[in-house]
C-alpha cells in the first residue's frame, strides 16, 4: 500500500504537512472538520503538494524533514523548485 507526504494550503494561507494512505479521503476529511486541530480552524484547505513513497515510516522521515523547512522553502518544494531533503 502506497504512503503519501502531502501539503495542503489552509483558508489563511498557512502550509500544514501531513501523512496518509489514502490521499483523496485525507484531504476531504480535513475540508469536513475531521482530523488535525490545526487544520478544522482554518479551512476549506486545498491539496498544494503530494510525494508517493516507500512506506509509513519513509513518509513520516521525509515529513519530519519538511516540517523543519521555512515557510519560504516549502513554498519552493510545493513549486517544484527544490527536491524534498
Amino acid at each position: 500500500m502506497p504512503w503519501y507526504v502531502y501539503i495542503v494550503e489552509c483558508r489563511d494561507g498557512t502550509l500544514y504537512t501531513g501523512v496518509t494512505n489514502d490521499l483523496p479521503a485525507r484531504v476531504a476529511a480535513r475540508n469536513d472538520g475531521r482530523g488535525a486541530r490545526y487544520t478544522r480552524a482554518r479551512r476549506p484547505v486545498h491539496l498544494r503538494w503530494s510525494h508517493r513513497t516507500r512506506g509509513r515510516s519513509w513518509a513520516l522521515r521525509k515529513e519530519h524533514a519538511i516540517k523543519k523547512l521555512s515557510r519560504r522553502e516549502k513554498n519552493r518544494l510545493v513549486a517544484g523548485e527544490i527536491r524534498i531533503p
